[in-house]
């Protein structure tokens, strides 16, 4: 037998040594690992949150309610980026360009789903270029003028868009949003030629709005009812095929001389493709319990708002279905973006 056998205490060292070498080897080869599948201590740093809209408009709004709870569950800061332009593609395509590493995630409005089929711009693919985080949850939207506009009513808008053609017109938040789609089925179903100007987001768009630029919009009330409340502008109807709760006595468009008519638009968070199950997960879970705390329902519920917190994979399934309904519905309506 060796020295280091008949020795007891030089045993114990010669293992501790060789014990502590395995342990560095180990740790060294499964760093990278730990770090590609997101389990290295998610979050370790900030994490960008791209709204692909200026503040003040609806995403904004939802992004802002949100953020100061995500940070304090993840002890890390969640700094909302806001990177307007192109009707949400430019913001869409940074986040597609980003690290997978779950430290920059989208958050956007149903038009995400919309503008590959709308816009020649946006070259990404919506389901395979990014990663189904969550669905965050859906608003009504509202159909609004100017508090002093002569419109009480959607009869009055569409009476006098029959009488002056193309001179009364919608502001959009942007190409492919769900305001925009739910004026474009107004105007097909009504017969009438009003065109849409777009903006680079809700915020400017309602400003016009407010300052007479424009005669009407359809927009989420997350960014419109609070101009609503101050008597700044009016709504003629909600888009939500049941009256809401909180306004008891505003008629829907469906009761207004189109029936069936239900255009919500909803909010999702994505990742970009390649991002590691484990962090979306992480994710998912934590915007979940943001929603349940009980600031941010309020703070949501007093907009109407109406949370989801989906599961990846049934966040998946329903962006996927939303995608070929707006194909299809862009294709029948002949919606091109000049």
């Amino acid at each position: 037998m060796n020295k280091e056998q008949r020795d007891p205490r030089g045993l114990r060292v010669g293992l501790s040594r060789r014990s502590l070498l395995s342990a560095v080897c180990a740790l060294a080869l499964m760093g990278p690992a730990l770090a590609n599948t997101g389990q290295g201590g998610y979050p370790a740093g900030p994490i960008r949150l791209v709204v692909p809209f200026p503040p003040g408009g609806s995403v904004d709004t939802v992004a802002r309610t949100l953020a100061p709870q995500l940070e304090k569950q993840l002890g890390q800061p969640v700094v909302i980026e806001n990177r307007p332009g192109a009707s949400s593609v430019i913001g869409a395509q940074h986040v597609k360009q980003a690290k997978p590493d779950g430290y920059t995630l989208l958050l956007n409005a149903s038009l995400q789903m919309a503008n590959p089929s709308l816009l020649t711009t946006a070259t990404y693919d919506a389901i395979n270029d990014f990663v189904p985080i969550t669905e965050i949850g859906a608003l009504p939207q509202l159909l609004v003028v100017k508090a002093d506009s002569p419109y009480r009513t959607v009869a009055d808008l569409i009476a006098d868009a029959r009488k002056r053609p193309r001179e009364v017109q919608w502001a959009i938040a942007a190409f492919g949003a769900a305001g925009h789609l739910a004026c474009e089925l107004v105007n097909v179903e009504a017969k009438v030629d009003m065109p849409v100007i777009p903006y680079k987001g809700g915020g400017p768009a309602l400003v016009d709005l407010m300052g007479g630029h424009v005669s009407a919009m359809i927009e989420p009330m997350a960014s419109a009812y609070p101009h609503v409340q101050s008597g700044r502008l009016r709504a003629l109807a909600v888009t939500s095929d049941q009256r809401l709760a909180s306004l008891p006595d505003l008629p829907t468009v469906a009761e207004s001389g189109f029936p069936g008519f239900d255009m919500p638009s909803w909010y999702g968070l994505w990742a970009p493709a390649g991002t590691p199950q484990s962090v979306v997960n992480r994710v998912q879970k934590e915007v979940r319990l943001a929603l349940r705390d009980p600031v941010v329902a309020e703070k949501l519920a007093s907009i109407s708002f109406q949370p989801v917190g989906s599961s990846p994979d049934e966040f998946g399934q329903y962006a996927s279905s939303e995608f070929s309904k707006y194909k299809t519905l862009i294709s029948a309506a002949r919606i091109k973006a000049d």
